[in-house]
């Protein structure tokens, strides 16, 4: 049951409001008349029964039921006038408090007093279905608010009463009932006493004909699969098959809180094998078919869902046997992020195991990343993912040629230029690149591809030392251009600023990033200009420091007989 309402239930409520509390003046107007003259009576004055409803009449008067001010509504005197009147035998009498408090749960604003909780436990237990069903709804309108303390309401006794609504056999006495069950599951220290009793009936009233009575039993259900242990008891009493079943429901906050529950169990790895038992791959095919749903929190938990059992390579195949890369590449095209997010991080599972990457390149899958890379270089999610799937799906050469032939190459160029992604995200972009640039092919589109603002992004990312790993991987793109005459004016603008964090990097302990520099002055010194700037300078002296010290270890080397690999490692 949802704490907020669009705006034409917004505005339908609050007409609903304006109608009751006209009705409410004039009904109340016309039985004070009524018990006005009835109480002038001496038929009134004869009985205590009769002194009583007498007493009880005049008391409504203090109820203020058509205000909405706190301090009228919960005083002292209302209190004590809604205790006689729970208290009471007299069905009508109970019903005037239950309104009282379904008044009282639309308006309070701050926390329900305990001493008022108490008429709730009696009506509760009244004999009165009707009054039932009215109190229930106002103490899942005080819970949806946080009026009243959940860990209370449980140490009162009130899940008693509550659960056997649910036996009612009356659809609203149930669907308030769940509701108010499944805000008490929502407080971990509560679960314990709804797992007692309440999991049979609730997956019972799961399969229930009325919508609205398997919302409100499912989203008790989700709640319950909040803690490993409560999870493992409903699994147990046999909630994954009809979770499951339910995927398939026509009512879209069914399918949501069933999925949602599922993904809760499927990240208990040993679940998955009862999540699996089921016939057919049906827990499967019915997640693939909920990926293709319009309403978009169902397909992104679906997708949520899958991405958890695809921890398990053999749930990966079967995936790909039902050929499930279909909808997820379209939700790829999809202009919301959610729907986009949720398909490429399932596809970004998917490609991490080497037997599902020829599918994956002959379904397109590297044209629709491509695309993505254009039209989403802001979401972390996307470039960050998008970038793992095509390093995976370069380890074969029908993958590097589909990389070439899309615009995954330019895609995440211009990645590098989105002043919205962090360091992290842009270690994923350059890893790729560099990964890419290993093979000759994309090498050289790269450095006919590459503009002068990527250049310079290159360089800045290659000069801050703050990410060791986005240095050393940008610095690795920029020693791997072919030095033609366009790359050497794209580079000469930046040879001081390189050749400084060139100089930074050779006097460095770490080898690679020695390595590196050396590799570096290697490739510019093709540029007769670079090597002007070389001679004599800094960045030469250090190049020839590093030369001796090489010689020297060297040297040092020859003067030991090298181990064998048997006597190192007996």
């Amino acid at each position: 049951m949802a704490s907020t309402f669009c705006e034409d239930c917004s505005r339908l409520l609050k007409e609903f409001v304006v109608h009751l509390r006209n009705f409410c003046r004039e009904f109340w107007q016309e039985i004070r008349d009524i018990f006005r003259e009835l109480s002038q009576c001496t038929c009134f004055r004869t009985t205590p029964e009769r002194s009583f409803l007498r007493r009880t009449t005049q008391e409504l008067s203090s109820l203020h039921l058509l205000y909405d001010d706190e301090t009228q509504l919960l005083n002292q005197e209302s209190l004590q006038t809604l205790s006689r009147l729970a208290a009471s035998e007299n069905t009508d009498l109970q019903m005037t408090a239950s309104l009282y408090y379904l008044h009282l749960s639309h308006h309070l604003k701050s926390p329900l007093p305990d001493a008022f909780m108490e008429p709730v436990m009696a009506l509760l237990l009244s004999a009165d279905l009707d009054v039932q069903k009215t109190i229930s709804l106002s103490l899942v309108n005080l819970l949806v608010k946080d009026n009243v303390c959940k860990e209370l309401v449980i140490e009162m006794g009130m899940l008693v009463p509550i659960l056997e609504l649910f036996q009612s056999g009356d659809a609203a006495a149930q669907c308030h009932s769940c509701a108010c069950v499944a805000m008490l599951a929502s407080s971990e220290s509560n679960r314990e006493a709804i797992m007692a009793d309440g999991i049979i009936p609730l997956l019972a009233l799961a399969k229930s004909y009325d919508p609205q009575v398997q919302q409100n039993a499912t989203w008790a259900l989700l709640h319950l699969t909040q803690s490993d242990w409560s999870t493992r008891i409903l699994c147990q009493a046999g909630a994954i098959p009809v979770l499951v079943l339910l995927l398939q429901s026509s009512d879209s906050e069914v399918q949501f809180h069933s999925c949602t529950s599922l993904c809760n169990i499927a990240a208990v790895q040993e679940h998955h094998p009862k999540l699996l038992n089921i016939g057919g791959h049906f827990l499967l095919k019915s997640l693939l078919t909920l990926v293709s749903s319009p309403v978009q929190k169902n397909s992104a938990q679906a997708c949520r869902c899958l991405k958890m059992l695809s921890k398990n390579v053999l749930i990966q195949e079967q995936l790909v046997e039902l050929d499930c890369v279909l909808p997820l590449k379209a939700l790829l095209k999809t202009s919301s992020p959610v729907w986009t997010e949720s398909a490429i991080t399932l596809l970004s599972t998917l490609s991490a195991h080497p037997p599902n990457n020829d599918v994956l390149v002959s379904e397109g899958l590297l044209d629709d990343v491509g695309q993505l890379l254009h039209h989403h270089t802001s979401s972390s999610v996307i470039v960050t993912h998008s970038c793992k799937i095509i390093t995976d799906l370069c380890s074969s050469s029908l993958g590097q040629q589909a990389v070439m032939e899309s615009l995954c190459l330019s895609g995440l160029l211009g990645a590098l230029l989105s002043r919205s992604l962090s360091d992290d995200t842009l270690l994923h972009v350059t890893s790729c690149l560099h990964h890419l640039v290993s093979w000759d092919p994309l090498k050289s589109k790269l450095s006919v591809t590459i503009t002068s603002e990527q250049v310079s992004r290159l360089v800045r990312l290659s000069g801050q030392m703050q990410t060791p790993q986005l240095t050393y991987n940008s610095a690795a793109i920029i020693s791997k251009l072919e030095m033609t005459g366009e790359m050497a004016q794209l580079l000469r603008p930046h040879y001081i600023t390189m050749s400084e964090y060139l100089l930074v990097f050779l006097t460095k302990k770490d080898v690679k990033f020695q390595q590196l520099g050396i590799v570096t002055v290697f490739n510019l010194k093709k540029d007769g200009e670079f090597s002007s700037l070389l001679a004599n300078s800094e960045l030469e002296a250090q190049l020839w420091k590093v030369h001796a010290q090489t010689e020297e270890t060297r040297r040092l080397l020859e003067m030991i007989q090298p181990l064998s690999p048997s006597s190192v490692h007996p």
